[in-house]
């Protein structure tokens, strides 16, 4: 048991331009919406989860994973709409229905390879000093830089540098934000008083945007089944 009332928020919109469909796909013939929503069924127990789309047949896939579907208004449902911004919209919706929470999770359904207990960890930590909001992150030695001028510059090593010696650099992975309800109200998914989970696993490479990510989260998925 946790000490908050813990939610999940799932931004779903049915537009996709570089893989249409994206959140419908099926993934080891689950629906790519429906991984993230059984993720949060298995790691928390007696919660409710809220899809946020504007898509009839995602709403019907939600339905069916036994979410909450929230209609996303077409102003939220562009390619410019921050996801900030569709969370606002979905907190104040789920308020409005008299229902309590303290946290939202973000679950994005591009990020379908989650390891297993990674969220029961991230609210433990969350609770154990108060955070305002959590986001995981993965390492990388990859030698980064910067161009200027057709020039390559590099940023956090030199040339010539052994890759051991390179410093590491991390990079938001999707796994998981979890974020106070207050922060979510004014707007914002990351406060001033922020945890970092670092998430050194190969799951944390897996964010689908392409045909090509869709291909490796298969692969992926397969060979951790």
């Amino acid at each position: 048991m946790y000490n908050n009332k813990i939610i999940a928020i799932i931004p779903a919109r049915k537009g996709s331009k570089r893989l249409p469909n994206k959140n419908i796909l099926k993934l080891g013939g689950i629906p790519l919406i429906a991984h993230s929503i059984q993720y949060f069924q298995n790691e928390i127990n007696d919660s409710e989860i809220f899809v946020s789309t504007d898509g009839n047949k995602i709403e019907k896939i939600a339905s069916g994973c036994g979410a909450k579907v929230l209609k996303r208004p077409a102003e939220l449902s562009s390619d410019y709409a921050t996801t900030a911004s569709v969370l606002q919209h979905a907190a104040k919706e789920i308020l409005e229905q008299g229902i309590v929470f303290d946290y939202v999770v973000l679950l994005q359904p591009t990020n379908p390879l989650r390891p297993r207990g990674l969220l029961n960890h991230a609210i433990s930590i969350l609770e154990s000093a108060d955070f305002d909001s959590l986001i995981t992150v993965s390492p990388t030695l990859l030698k980064l830089g910067r161009l200027s001028n057709n020039q390559f510059i590099p940023f956090n090593y030199y040339f010539g540098q052994r890759s051991q010696s390179i410093e590491k650099l991390y990079f938001e992975n999707g796994l998981l934000y979890i974020s106070k309800k207050e922060l979510i109200l004014e707007g914002r998914i990351v406060g001033d008083n922020m945890y970092t989970l670092v998430v050194d696993h190969f799951y944390g490479t897996i964010d689908i945007d392409t045909k090509e990510d869709f291909d490796l989260a298969n692969f992926y998925y397969k060979k951790g089944k």
